[in-house]
């Protein structure tokens, strides 16, 4: 039941564009005693559907800004491919602390954004 529930809340947080991984990943690590490298690969796979179902509602939408999409996948593939050579060969207790600090880094930018 906790899987589900993660799961949909999840969904509904990166269908709002902030990323389910946010929920996901600490909720994997913390409840279910998983790797951070494993939680991290679950939430790419999970990524995917529901990704492709907020691009498909925000195309429909108009929210995308199709001249930048070109930039942000070049680097964004070449960025995926660092970080994950990153991730699998780093201590898990290491990048737990790095994810902690990049979630708290986030939260405090978006709470003092005007």
């Amino acid at each position: 039941m906790k899987l589900i529930i993660i799961g949909f809340l999840s969904g509904v947080i990166g269908g709002i564009g902030v990323g389910g991984g946010i929920l996901l990943i600490p909720a994997l690590t913390i409840l279910f005693d998983i790797k951070q490298q494993i939680a991290q690969g679950i939430n790419l796979i999970y990524f995917i559907p529901t990704a492709i179902t907020a691009v498909i509602i925000h195309i429909a939408n108009h929210n995308i800004q199709k001249d930048v999409l070109l930039y942000l996948i070049i680097t964004g593939i070449l960025g995926a491919c660092i970080g994950s050579m990153i991730a699998v060969n780093i201590d898990g207790f290491i990048l737990k602390k790095i994810f902690g600090v990049f979630i708290l880094a986030m939260g405090i930018t978006e709470f003092f954004k005007k």
